[in-house]
């Protein structure tokens, strides 16, 4: 699927992006809150800081699936909403690897630099098609 496929989807189907979104929140809910947190002496992030980074994503679902049952009118703000707070968690993100830097291990690193790339991206489509929501 080309670049320009995958825009006119999101274009075409911008509730499901928002949904798309709540799901992936939801999943890193979980995975920060509870299985990392588990693995803590894997990944070297402190439980504390994990919490506070699941808090985000949680919080994040639930504007998702309120937002999926707005009015189509509104999808646009919406989605530009979420990715505004997304691109906030990014750099949230990077600050608590910057202040946790010597005791995050390798597949730390890994886990939330990944996630970092992933939800920019995500944020990224989600500015592009919630702008051209708003302007139709």
């Amino acid at each position: 699927m080309t670049i320009k496929r995958i825009f006119e989807w999101g274009i075409s189907n911008p509730k499901k992006l928002i949904l798309i979104d709540g799901f992936a929140a939801l999943l890193s809910a979980i995975l920060l809150g509870i299985v990392l947190v588990k693995f803590e002496y894997l990944f070297g992030i402190p439980r504390p800081t994990l919490y506070f980074l699941a808090s985000f994503p949680c919080l994040f679902a639930l504007y998702d699936f309120y937002g999926y049952y707005v009015s189509d009118k509104k999808v646009g703000s919406f989605l530009k909403g979420i990715a505004i707070l997304n691109g906030m968690y990014c750099c949230i993100s990077i600050i608590m690897l910057i202040y946790h830097r010597e005791k995050i291990s390798n597949l730390g690193w890994i886990y939330i630099l990944t996630e970092i790339l992933i939800v920019s991206l995500l944020a990224f489509f989600e500015l592009i098609v919630g702008k051209r929501q708003i302007e139709s």
